[in-house]
């Protein structure tokens, strides 16, 4: 099994700059029935279609071929909350917090550069259809088997199902009583499944849309909390394993497998430590012989569940153990879960914005079995299923590549869809072939008949186009006339293209769905081939734009020395003694630290993306030069008149340290953000994280620049004090914090900080606290930008050595508890990491509490509350609202709950509570 999460699958911030880019949550995600692509969305209202080649495949990653992002859907409003495919391939189903369900469709003529964004859509996907009627939040999403019904779920506890042809809506189900956040269908056809906050799973016939069963009693103590109940239906049809299940009143939580036909929950799925949010079958079946027939004994099913502890697991039905256990997978909790078609690659997404990737050898899932055999099971349930609308089909849903014949598919007529005979995209005569039925999906009062540009009011609507519905006859033989090459995707169909955009659609003949949905996985370049058949095809068909015209735009805009490829060079060290004797003698014997040595290549990267910043020293006489990559292709170069010693790069800029103590600095578009900074003497260490720039020379100066303002944050200092602390000591590294706080960490095993309101180093932490705290956190796990104190204690414990067991006094712990979280305290406020400063706060305020340390609280609860006649600007200025960013009030409430529940702090904390609702209710007035 191979396991990847690609940092460039994100859902970005809009509201912060391309260079301090925030992740946002990513709530669902789905595979496209042929692999090449998976569908993502998120927080920021948008839907986002990657390719699955860069993510499976490092050489393509490495050469971004074929793209890796290639469209962006921005025509929700709210969060999108749920996304699938449809069996077909050609339509993508979404739903959103903004109550809308949305119907997507392949447009391409839609390629082209977003609108408000630098991004550029590689393949064109337009709204087809929106479909209204929820009142609230649209949870979950699922298509029927052959994209019969369309199921969507939301938090106004009511069950739509559209149909899958006309995409009209049949049913409205509202029997739950609260909120529906999962729904999925049964592969025979004949049921649909719910799951919902009143704790119950309803089973629904798709024949007359009644219920079936109800099932309540795995679900009795769940917890109403999760953002979702996604449940899921077993290839064979046998069984429906939910989420959000308990064990033991509420105390296990576990998935339930309910069986077919007595609808009843017999086994669970148990060992995540949290509620089960999603449960996904494999969407193939298995078998517990591969050497015996098919068979009800003999088959099996793989299904994976994601857990609020952030962990996965997939299970086989065969076995009461599941295969594999993914923990701490991501940071927070799993969102969506989704298997490819093939079944080898199951796909993550979590509201910590990033996704996780697990793709198995057919080895490893042992028995897997075609998709036809799963067609000649699910033939003994002899379901019949009821007749396709009149002039609509979704053809043959097969998978295999195998026959060419096979994987081709009818397309259905689009409910507007008319031939188009001129530029504007309409017939000449408003007669022909019912052309009048285009004008009336145009919500209009006046009988004039106009043209609309695709915006979301023009977008057809499911509450108005039922008496708008034109009748659509069956295609013309030419729409059949496509490209012969099997692949395993059904192919777009020409009917469905650019039902609504004034551009005429490119005639069938001039591109082969292999090449628009991607093709094979082998495919060097499915995407970029696309683009020359697209532009060759559509010469003296429409009127060209700027992306058709290399002649009037550039296809790139102009960089320097954008036109050469990226080359890497072999590191060597530089023995060069006219190079390594450069310096003056003026220094020699003064340096306190040791000068990095000079080597012929350097290179950093951009943490979370492809961008490199290189730096190639010649060994002889030609110059230094510096390079800004993307990938493999150079986005500005600059020359320097010294040998580079040390590189950094940040979100927002990047900086180039010369042997003759001087310092670049650049933005990403290679301008120079200030003047050439000179130290005298060669930068031995230096670091950059967002606008704070910190360089460490040789001489022991230490400077903190903001390269925004283009001003110190403090003035520089020298490190010999805390060289001089310990005998032989070194410094093992310096870094730097967004607020410019330098951190320090040296081999005597103290890390410091200087405070720029103190004028002097200060201790972060020190390996002392080992000694005897109780909350030393030295060897766990610690995110380096989010738990930065618990990093440094973390590098503190790596260099430590065993303390040897010593008597120790009675107050020993206890003492070194309380003076390690106090130093914490101080340590989380001047570095500015406000989640560690609150979690610090809430620890000690618990160990005063347990300990009735009445004295001391006290005096934490009149520090955090401040002056009662506090005002901005008031005559006591020495106290500040703020602490690490977070209000020291709001902060006061949480500590006084800790003190309320404990025994001997209660009455204290009482007397505060109030005093502190007396003091929010003046404010207010």
């Amino acid at each position: 099994m191979k396991f990847t999460k690609p940092a460039w699958v994100m859902h970005k911030d809009s509201s912060k700059t391309d260079h301090d880019t925030k992740r946002l949550s990513i709530f669902s995600i789905h595979v496209h029935p042929d692999g090449s692509r998976i569908a993502t969305g998120g927080l920021d209202a948008k839907i986002r279609i990657w390719s699955t080649k860069p993510i499976l495949n490092h050489a393509s990653e490495m050469s971004n071929r074929p793209p890796k992002s290639l469209c962006t859907l921005s025509m929700h409003t709210g969060p999108v909350l749920t996304i699938r495919w449809a069996h077909s391939g050609r339509w993508l189903a979404s739903g959103s917090d903004d109550e809308i369900v949305m119907i997507w469709d392949l447009d391409p003529s839609g390629r082209g550069k977003v609108f408000g964004s630098n991004e550029v859509n590689v393949e064109g996907w337009k709204p087809m259809k929106r479909l209204p009627g929820h009142e609230s939040d649209v949870t979950d999403l699922a298509w029927a088997p052959e994209d019969r019904y369309l199921a969507s779920v939301g938090l106004d506890s009511v069950v739509m199902v559209w149909c899958g042809y006309t995409l009209e809506r049949i049913r409205k189900l509202d029997q739950h009583q609260g909120f529906v956040k999962g729904v999925c269908w049964d592969p025979v056809g004949e049921f649909m499944a719910t799951q919902s906050d009143d704790k119950s799973v309803k089973i629904w016939r798709t024949t007359d849309w009644q219920l079936e069963a109800e099932i309540r009693k795995p679900f009795e103590d769940s917890p109403g909390s999760t953002f979702f109940r996604r449940l899921s239906w077993s290839p064979d049809g046998a069984h429906i394993t939910a989420s959000n299940a308990t064990n033991n009143k509420g105390f296990v939580f576990i998935a339930a497998v309910i069986t077919r036909g007595t609808w009843t929950s017999e086994i669970s799925l148990v060992g995540h430590e949290n509620t089960v949010e999603v449960a996904a079958y494999n969407p193939h079946i298995f078998l517990r012989n591969p050497a015996s027939p098919l068979a009800t004994s003999n088959i099996c099913s793989v299904v994976a569940l994601g857990a609020d502890d952030r962990s996965i697991s997939i299970w086989q039905t065969k076995s009461a153990r599941p295969l594999i256990v993914a923990r701490e997978v991501f940071e927070r909790q799993i969102m969506d879960l989704s298997w490819s078609w093939d079944g080898l690659t199951l796909y993550a997404a979590s509201s910590d914005g990033t996704i996780a990737v697990f793709h198995f050898d057919p080895e490893e899932l042992e028995g897997i079995a075609p998709h036809s055999a799963q067609e000649q099971y699910l033939h003994k349930f002899g379901f019949v299923p009821p007749p396709t609308p009149e002039g609509f089909s979704h053809g043959t849903f097969t998978h295999s590549t195998t026959t060419a014949s096979a994987s081709r598919i009818t397309p259905p007529p689009s409910p507007n869809r008319v031939p188009s005979q001129s530029q504007s995209g309409f017939g000449a005569s408003n007669g022909i072939n019912g052309g009048e039925h285009i004008n009336k999906l145009v919500a209009k009062k006046s009988n004039k008949k106009r043209v609309q540009p695709v915006l979301m009011s023009s977008v057809p609507s499911a509450s108005t186009s039922r008496s708008a519905r034109v009748s659509t006859s069956a295609l013309p033989p030419s729409a059949n006339a496509l490209g012969s090459r099997a692949f395993q995707a059904p192919e777009i169909p020409r009917s469905r293209q650019a039902s609504h955009s004034t551009s005429p659609v490119p005639s069938p003949h001039t591109y082969d769905a292999d090449v628009e949905m991607g093709g094979p996985m082998d495919m060097d370049v499915p995407i970029d081939a696309l683009d020359t058949s697209m532009s060759s095809a559509n010469k003296g068909k429409r009127k060209a734009s700027v992306l058709d015209t290399p002649e009037d735009r550039p296809s790139k805009p102009r960089t320097l020395g954008g036109d050469r490829p990226r080359e890497t060079v072999a590191v060597r060290e530089i023995t060069s003694a006219s190079l390594v004797s450069a310096r003056t003698h003026l220094f020699e014997g003064a340096d306190l630290l040791p000068v990095p040595p000079l080597l012929t290549f350097l290179s950093v990267n951009v943490e979370g993306s492809d961008i490199v910043f290189d730096a190639r020293n010649s060994e002889g006489d030609g110059p230094t030069e510096i390079t800004f990559a993307d990938g493999k292709q150079t986005l500005w170069l600059d020359y320097l008149p010294s040998p580079v010693l040390a590189l950094t790069v940040s979100t927002t800029f990047c900086a180039a340290a010369t042997q003759d103590g001087s310092v670049n600095v650049y933005s990403h578009t290679g301008r120079r953000l200030m003047a050439t900074l000179s130290f005298g003497s060669p930068c031995a260490m230096m670091h950059g994280c967002k606008l704070a720039l910190m360089i460490l020379t040789a001489s022991g100066q230490l400077s903190s620049i903001n390269v925004k303002n283009a001003s110190s944050f403090f003035p520089p200092t020298s490190v010999a004090p805390l060289l001089s602390s310990s005998p032989n000591c070194t410094i093992l590294s310096a870094t730097v914090r967004h607020n410019g706080a330098p951190m320090i960490h040296c081999s005597s095993g103290i890390a410091y900080t200087y405070d720029i309101q103190l004028f002097s180093w200060t201790k972060l932490s020190e390996r002392w606290w080992a000694e005897g705290s109780d909350v030393w956190q030295g060897r766990q796990r610690a995110n380096k930008d989010k738990d930065v104190v618990a990093s440094i204690e973390g590098a503190i414990s790596t260099t430590s050595v065993p303390a040897s067991h010593k008597e120790r006094p009675a107050w020993w712990n206890t003492a070194l508890t309380l003076g390690h979280l106090e130093s914490k305290l101080h340590a989380a406020k001047a570095l500015d990491s406000a989640a560690e400063y609150k979690q610090a706060l809430l620890i000690y305020a618990r160990k005063l509490a347990d300990e009735g340390f009445r004295a001391k609280a006290e005096e934490l609860i009149k520090e955090l509350f401040g002056p009662i006649f506090w005002r901005p600007g008031g005559r006591d200025d020495s106290w500040t609202p703020l602490v690490a960013g977070m209000p020291k009030r709001d902060l006061l409430r949480e500590v006084l709950s800790v003190f309320a529940r404990s025994k001997t702090l209660t009455k204290l904390a009482l007397d505060w509570q109030d005093t502190l609702k007396r003091a929010s209710s003046d404010d207010q007035l």
